[in-house]
């Protein structure tokens, strides 16, 4: 799959008369094949059959890994707490001052987690040749937040624009070779998650995390690669720093009217989302996740860039009926 053309399969999204749909999900093939969240993000092969379930289950436009902001933070030094059922988190903070940042080195990839996720990656690869595959990993900022706490980080920005700059500068350089890696196990591109960009200005997401992901954009996509930039974080008011990024896809949370969403991203590109994964996908009843979702097709229908989503990872015990009445609603618009 690593020689698909992923800059025509853009094109044919755009050009097709039927709406695709790329949820975020992977949980509910953990459920599906008798396996613990815990399970799926210690072990590449449980995390790879989750992904290879789904893809045999569901009509995706495309497949993609768990979305978990913790595995590059693990990577870095810092502890993180694995609940068996709920995604991992990030304890306490790793980096207590400024001077940390300086001692700060940058891990090799065969630290924590790292070569476990591409394990998965490199398996989901040669296995899914029906469709694109994509790995996942967190942004810049939201790593950063993570090693010296999503507060203190912000107030770095203002206090110590160069300390905050050096941090992110690291950071950065890691996520480069961690997507450099993940490329090379054959995968077609990479969700780059950055939701606590969401909590900045546009004019500091710009200059805190537009930057450096464009730094990377630059460096890992290709013909044959593609970062989705996602942020779930914003609600309308950064999405032109997420633009100047210069990635091929860009991914929208709940939060943000995906209609004035699409009037910012350019036409080349495809804006996906943004149905809320909490309170539709997991605790709504199948008709209003129905309803939700071609109401979503229709307010999104003169956008022949949109891509149906949800809005962020599905979460654990997301009903499969759910699921289904997500793709009747898709199948019931494009046979409308």
């Amino acid at each position: 799959m690593s020689k698909l053309n992923m800059k025509e399969w853009i094109n044919e999204i755009i050009q097709k008369k039927e709406v695709v749909a790329m949820p975020i999900m992977t949980h509910p093939g953990i459920e599906m094949i008798g396996k613990t969240v815990r399970d799926a993000v210690t072990d590449g092969q449980v995390h790879y059959n989750a992904i290879q379930a789904l893809s045999e289950k569901y009509p995706t436009a495309a497949a993609t890994v768990i979305m978990d902001l913790t595995v590059e933070a693990e990577a870095f030094g810092a502890e993180i707490v694995f609940p068996e059922n709920e995604v991992p988190s990030v304890v306490g903070r790793l980096l207590n001052d400024e001077g940390a940042i300086d001692k700060l080195e940058i891990p090799a990839l065969n630290k924590g987690r790292i070569p476990q996720y591409l394990k998965a990656n490199m398996l989901a690869a040669k296995a899914i040749t029906d469709r694109p595959v994509f790995a996942g990993c967190i942004g810049p900022y939201s790593l950063a937040g993570r090693l010296y706490d999503m507060s203190e980080i912000m107030m770095l920005i203002y206090i110590n624009p160069e300390a905050a700059h050096s941090l992110l500068k690291k950071c950065s350089d890691f996520i480069l070779r961690y997507c450099m890696a993940l490329k090379a196990t054959g995968v077609n591109g990479v969700v780059m998650a950055e939701p606590a960009a969401g909590l900045l200005s546009d004019e500091d997401c710009t200059q805190y995390s537009s930057v450096f992901i464009k730094e990377i954009v630059e460096k890992v996509q290709d013909d044959h690669f593609t970062v989705i930039l996602h942020n779930c974080g914003n609600t309308g008011h950064c999405t032109r720093a997420m633009v100047a990024t210069g990635a091929a896809a860009y991914h929208f949370g709940n939060k943000i009217n995906m209609v004035e969403a699409l009037k910012e991203v350019p036409g080349d590109a495809l804006a996906m989302g943004n149905l809320d994964p909490v309170s539709l996908f997991k605790a709504a009843a199948p008709e209003e996740m129905k309803k939700a979702t071609l109401d979503l097709l229709e307010a999104t229908r003169s956008y022949p860039n949109f891509v149906l989503s949800s809005g962020c990872d599905t979460p654990p015990h997301t009903p499969a009926e759910n699921i289904d009445a997500f793709f009747a609603a898709l199948n019931e618009f494009n046979n409308a």
